[in-house]
């Protein structure tokens, strides 16, 4: 239990450190012997994304069978569908955010996202508003002194991890060992799983030549010097790479992604201009390709932090000349944007679009950025329209966007 495992650190904490590796040997386990654990009506937490530990969340699933009434909580699933497809009423699936793979389990009532700024989650977890029964994790094989690492998934795990009355961790020596606040002590953790498998892995979206238009816009606005954060989805991504011409650009950001790589391998994030973290880029996941998963692998240049840091306003407004850029679904005339659904639909989440523009606001020099066609892909409705469709969510509210940039300019 976590409260034992803080108990036993403070009543002789050099010596437990001094032992990690006879504590460790003592604690590997199968997933399904460490997995017994959980019993009917507990909440179990899934590190998810990239960094989700496919073979426990395997396991898990052949467990389920005989339990019942359990609620298993994720940020992002983008791997299988997990937990939602039929004869898995012994479970139900709560998201932070949706995507492909849970979102027609929303829409269908048999899953449940629950919409909240990303900055907010940790603090859910350790006021016990949110208790945590088990949490599963995936972390890099202990390093000499027993810390191990969350590797490419950082974000809300940290914070669930501490908060959890069991941990049962995949040791994956796949996993990359990242640096910053990024590290859990083998005395943390009630199991370990030896599983060596592929991480998942996450492809850029398509650029159409819409998008690609959409990013020469955006390119006109964002300076030299400048530190970024982009969202999800192809109109922003086509943002990052029509960056190429510009000079000494920063990063401070919640989701890391090739298109970053991208830039840094033509010289153009260095981060050397950086007002907070000079010569770093800040981050709290990946969500990537294996390349990008070997750049991060101990590389002094990248820190990953929770998710409570990289996205506190406050944090992100210490960077001059930030320059955050989202995309959204639809906006109306008045400069609200929905960017979660589709009317009633959920589509996506609120994910970090509020926290970011907040902190970019508050930068001296900041600028906030939203992206999106002036037409849906079918071409048969605008997306800037007089008032947003019935049921869509306001997540950026009128005051909050700067510049609406489209196709056909800003």
């Amino acid at each position: 239990m976590a409260y034992d495992r803080l108990a036993t650190l403070r009543h002789d904490s050099s010596k437990v450190v001094r032992e990690w590796r006879s504590l460790y040997e003592g604690r590997k386990n199968s997933a399904r012997k460490a997995l017994e654990v959980i019993r009917s009506g507990y909440r179990v937490f899934m590190g998810s994304g990239c960094s989700e530990p496919q073979h426990l969340a395997q396991s898990l699933e052949e467990r389920l069978p005989s339990l019942a009434d359990v609620e298993i909580l994720d940020i992002l699933s983008i791997g299988k569908p997990r937990f939602t497809e039929g004869g898995y009423d012994q479970c139900r699936l709560k998201s932070f955010f949706v995507a492909s793979a849970t979102r027609e389990a929303v829409a269908e009532g048999r899953a449940d996202y629950t919409p909240i700024d990303l900055s907010d989650i940790p603090g859910l977890f350790r006021s016990g508003a949110m208790t945590i029964d088990v949490a599963l994790i995936q972390v890099s094989p202990p390093d000499d002194h027993g810390f191990c690492s969350f590797g490419i998934g950082v974000d809300i795990v940290k914070s669930a991890a501490e908060s959890a009355r069991h941990v049962i961790a995949q040791v994956n020596p796949r996993m990359p060992r990242t640096l910053g606040d990024s590290f859990i002590h083998v005395s943390h953790i009630d199991a370990f799983v030896e599983y060596e498998e592929p991480l998942l892995e996450f492809g850029l979206p398509v650029m159409n030549q819409i998008a690609v238009d959409i990013g020469k816009h955006v390119a006109g606005l964002v300076e030299d010097g400048s530190t970024i954060r982009v969202g999800v989805g192809s109109m922003s991504t086509a943002a990052l790479y029509a960056l190429e011409g510009k000079k000494d650009l920063g990063v401070h950001t919640d989701m890391l992604t090739d298109a970053y790589l991208h830039l840094v391998n033509k010289g153009v994030i260095t981060n050397v201009r950086k007002s907070l973290h000079p010569g770093k880029i800040i981050a709290s996941f990946c969500l990537g390709s294996r390349e990008l998963y070997d750049f991060v692998d101990n590389n002094p240049m990248v820190a990953l932090y929770p998710i409570d840091y990289t996205n506190n306003y406050l944090v992100i407004s210490e960077n001059d000349k930030m320059v955050t850029i989202n995309s959204g679904l639809e906006v109306d005339l008045s400069g609200q944007v929905c960017a979660d659904s589709l009317g009633y639909e959920i589509y996506s989440g609120v994910g970090g679009t509020i926290d970011f523009l907040r902190g970019a606001k508050g930068s001296r020099g900041g600028k906030t950025i939203m992206v999106l066609p002036s037409i849906t892909m079918d071409a048969s409705k605008s997306r800037i329209v007089s008032a947003l469709t019935e049921g869509a969510g306001v997540v950026t509210t009128r005051g909050g966007v700067e510049y609406v940039v489209t196709e056909y300019g800003v």
